[in-house]
């Protein structure tokens, strides 16, 4: 009887096995269909269009695909850089547990929780030659016209850095509060007791601390930033005479403004052998520290 219901015993536990791994499936099929619909779809059907050998004969014999290639290095290299470096520096002060400075840090997150349509449009209004705020106030001041903000090479890849700078630096300051706040108070303590000044605190336990995940945020900041559409778009446009685009409008401009379809999917091809590095990188980053 014993040995009965042993033999019973298994064969339930498998058909309760194998109706939990139905139902899972079932489950998983919504998820599924929308991945192969919007994602794989998609995504296998651009790189079908990226063949056409054309296509790129067409983006580099265009002189603005050179001087956009400069535009996405240097907004890369100034954004990414300065962003990450004003982040590690502004998470020190965001660190000390101060009501004053939790009150400062909810209004410091205000431009990363906002929508980015309004804000972006809102510098474009300031920043307008004519009758915007700043050369309004410059004015003002100095009795002289203000420079032509999004008239001039220079001065909008200034302005499109320093907004997206301004837009995303509390996300990633919080991304270090965090990774700070891991590190012990204890070795603090200790380095004081030992009259280590605040540089060497800073050199010797913060930033060893959190070296893996300052790395890691500046790698992924720098596939955020290269597919970063609305702060150029929305701020220039590409312009003045297409002198601020970078790969990211520059294929849509293709795409939609043009009606080159494989033109523009080639122009956002071209970041790929920037990409996949960058991204098997990260990868590898995160796997050794969830290990």
């Amino acid at each position: 009887m014993v040995s009965l219901a042993q033999d019973v015993a298994p064969s339930h536990r498998s058909g309760r096995m194998s109706a939990e791994a139905t139902w899972g499936l079932i489950m998983l099929i919504p998820y599924i269909a929308i991945f192969l619909t919007f994602v794989l779809y998609p995504v296998g059907y651009g790189l079908y269009l990226g063949t056409e050998v054309k296509a790129y004969q067409r983006i580099f014999d265009d002189p603005i695909f050179i001087r956009t290639l400069v535009n996405t290095v240097i907004f890369l290299g100034l954004g990414v850089n300065i962003k990450m470096f004003l982040a590690l520096l502004l998470s020190g002060f965001f660190v000390h547990e101060r009501r004053w400075i939790r009150w400062v840090s909810f209004i410091f997150i205000l431009p990363w929780a906002i929508p980015s349509i309004p804000t972006i449009l809102s510098f474009r209004w300031m920043l307008n030659a004519e009758w915007g705020m700043v050369n309004s106030l410059i004015f003002q001041f100095t009795m002289q016209d203000g420079p032509g903000w999004l008239l001039d090479r220079v001065y909008g890849l200034g302005s499109i850095v320093t907004i997206h700078i301004w837009k995303y630096l509390p996300f990633w300051t919080l991304i270090l509060v965090a990774a700070r706040l891991t590190i012990s108070k204890d070795l603090y303590e200790s380095a004081d007791v030992d009259g280590a000044s605040g540089l060497q605190k800073f050199l010797y336990i913060t930033f060893p601390g959190v070296r893996n995940m300052y790395i890691t945020s500046t790698l992924l900041s720098t596939i955020w930033t290269l597919g970063d559409f609305n702060s150029i778009y929305l701020l220039t446009g590409g312009g003045p005479a297409d002198s601020t685009q970078v790969l990211a409008t520059l294929g849509i401009r293709y795409a939609f403004g043009m009606s080159e379809i494989r033109a523009g999917v080639a122009t956002v091809i071209v970041a790929l052998p920037f990409m996949i590095p960058i991204t098997i990188l990260m990868l590898k980053r995160l796997r050794g520290e969830a290990q």
